[in-house]
């Protein structure tokens, strides 16, 4: 973890932003184990898809190394990219060299493409990309080739090249592949879509993971945007503040992590301001089983 002198420099070495108070200043973040390991993560994690894809856009990379430089500030650890992602990997690799917070971060990444040549090809290609001789996770994107991916990574692994090893998708039609993946392949990793809206995941797939111990990441928390929009000018309920909640992204995202089989979720910005509101999620009281029903059915009477 970085130094209080480090921190205090980072944020110094950014434009000022204003900063959204945490629900509750009392406590520490909320961190989960990684189940085959202990080893602890930031439950709020930082996803890259399309916000960090800025290329050579001067504006772009300013805003996203001030998110990069508060979310390490915040406690943040794990960066999911992947080489689907454009620009985004060679971004993460060079502000993260750029400020100097390479060690304290947990890089996540992937493979996606067919065949072993290929993949070994790619994987070597993100790492220079991410400034790194070892991955902390590696993931199947979507299940690509997953087989043959999964043979080299677990190589990988053994050789110290990755620390963990995983696979991926977005969707609730994987959901039965995931599932039967987890039972047959002893998987440190799994990321998939789930929350307020999109609760599938939790009949089975969440309850599987728990079972084989399988850390969760779970990407788009905030469907693509599309829980923003249902709420927009609304106000939220008052009985938020018994989880203390006083945003509407800290309401989806303290749903998502209030399921214990969660280890992470990845909601993705360039936007500082709602950075430092996604980090804020991790603080403060999570709603229990009956809030968690309540909330699902506010969304629903929407």
């Amino acid at each position: 973890m970085p130094s209080r002198r480090r921190i205090l420099k980072l944020i110094a070495g950014v434009p000022a932003v204003v900063l959204i108070p945490p629900a509750s200043a009392a406590g520490a973040a909320l961190r989960r184990p990684i189940p085959k390991t202990g080893e602890l993560l930031h439950a709020v994690g930082l996803g890259t898809w399309q916000t960090f894809d800025v290329g050579s856009d001067a504006a772009g990379s300013a805003a996203a190394r001030e998110v990069l430089a508060r979310f390490v500030a915040a406690g943040g650890q794990v960066v999911d990219s992947s080489p689907m992602y454009a620009s985004s990997e060679s971004v993460v690799g060079d502000l993260a060299a750029d400020l100097g917070v390479e060690k304290a971060l947990f890089l996540a990444t992937k493979v996606w493409t067919s065949g072993r040549e290929a993949g070994i090809g790619q994987m070597e290609e993100s790492m220079r990309r991410m400034r790194t001789r070892r991955i902390d996770l590696m993931q199947v994107h979507n299940l690509k080739d997953v087989h043959t991916q999964l043979k080299t990574l677990r190589a990988w692994k053994q050789e110290g090249r990755i620390r963990y090893l995983g696979i991926t998708h977005y969707h609730e039609s994987a959901y039965a592949e995931l599932e039967r993946l987890i039972k047959a392949e002893q998987l440190d990793f799994v990321q998939f879509n789930y929350n307020v809206v999109s609760t599938a995941a939790e009949a089975r797939l969440l309850p599987v993971c728990a079972e084989y111990q399988t850390a969760v990441i779970v990407n788009r928390p905030f469907e693509e945007g599309g829980l923003f929009r249902l709420v927009k000018g609304r106000e939220l309920p008052r009985w938020a503040e018994e989880f203390d909640c006083n945003s509407w992204a800290r309401f989806f995202l303290k749903f998502i992590l209030s399921h214990p089989a969660v280890t992470c979720a990845i909601p993705a910005t360039r936007n500082p301001d709602y950075l430092v509101d996604n980090m804020g999620a991790a603080l403060g009281r999570l709603p229990d089983a009956a809030l968690r029903r309540r909330m699902v059915q506010h969304m629903r009477n929407l």
